[in-house]
């Protein structure tokens, strides 16, 4: 019969690296000059911000981000994966930066940014997931 062998713990390491403080800091400069691009209102960025509070958009809006929480930078990767989609689907930035408020076929003539206004993270990732799957992504 054979014998059992002691096998050493390894580390826990998650399928999908972790956002780093820094990029997350980074994805929050990136997303104000995005919604400014997509002519988001205060109102619309808390919603799509997971109720980001108006103070600390308008401290994120002056350039002092502060701590990234973990969920909010999945909202801001995932807000930057639209961002890529559209810039590689659409050669005119025009274009691209007025996709989010257009009627769209995919979404039954709603613009992609009432599906995302819904407010849940599921909103923004199904938008995305949209545009990865039309840039063969």
């Amino acid at each position: 019969m054979p014998q059992l062998q002691y096998v050493e713990k390894t580390a826990y390491q998650p399928a999908v690296p972790e956002i780093s403080d820094a990029e997350g800091e980074a994805m929050a400069r990136a997303v104000v000059n995005l919604f400014d691009k997509w002519d988001i209102t205060d109102a619309q960025a808390s919603v799509l911000l997971g109720g980001l509070s108006a103070r600390t958009w308008a401290r994120w809006k002056t350039g002092a981000i502060g701590r990234v929480p973990r969920d909010l930078k999945s909202r801001l990767s995932n807000l930057m994966g639209i961002h890529k989609a559209l810039r590689i689907i659409f050669t005119d930035t025009e274009r691209a930066y007025g996709w989010v408020k257009r009627p769209n076929d995919a979404f039954g003539e709603t613009p992609a940014l009432e599906i995302m206004l819904g407010g849940e993270l599921t909103d923004i990732m199904r938008v995305r997931r949209y545009l990865d799957s039309v840039r063969g992504g």
